[in-house]
């Protein structure tokens, strides 16, 4: 009974992340928006699948999508194929970075080598990613937020537009604000 009842608590919690839940008001998620991360956003080094460092500066003048992930989250397991495929369609002005939520670097490692992501990611559980995650206000994951070259925040609702829009979602990321 003791089991039974601890699963339905963690399932419970699992839905909820999943799902998301809203602890900002409308307000400060506009002002968020509007704010400019800055070139100093990212750290000056990021890991590729190798797990060698490679220079941020390798990402300038691109779009950035920060994709917040995990390999035991089953949404995320589900949309990064599609976020691969539209990531090599756009990937002359388009480049993804991993900002992982797994309990270690070894499971980081493990999620983008079985997925074979072809981008960069954050160094697992650093200072810079919980701030990215902190920063953005991050409720839930599979998360994808949108930076502009100038390091301004596009959107939010990434994993929403790609699903929705697919290949037309960097079109409509161009043209907002």
């Amino acid at each position: 009974m003791k089991i039974r009842k601890s699963m339905g608590i963690l399932l419970m919690i699992m839905a909820g992340g999943a799902v998301g839940f809203t602890l900002f008001s409308q307000d400060e998620i506009e002002q968020s928006q509007e704010k400019t991360l800055g070139t100093d956003f990212l750290p000056s080094t990021l890991l590729n699948a190798a797990d060698q460092e490679v220079s941020s500066s390798s990402l300038e003048n691109k779009y950035i999508g920060l994709y917040f992930s995990a390999s035991w989250c089953g949404p995320c397991r589900s949309f990064t194929p599609e976020l691969i495929k539209f990531r090599n369609q756009h990937a002359e002005n388009f480049e993804v970075v991993l900002v992982g939520g797994d309990g270690s670097p070894k499971a980081q490692s493990k999620y983008i080598k079985k997925y074979q992501m072809p981008w960069l990611a954050m160094e697992n559980q650093s200072e810079e990613a919980k701030a990215a995650s902190k920063n953005l206000q991050v409720q839930y994951i599979p998360y994808l937020v949108i930076l502009a070259p100038d390091g301004r925040v596009i959107t939010k609702d990434g994993v929403s537009d790609v699903r929705s829009m697919g290949g037309g979602a960097f079109a409509h990321w161009f043209g907002a604000k």
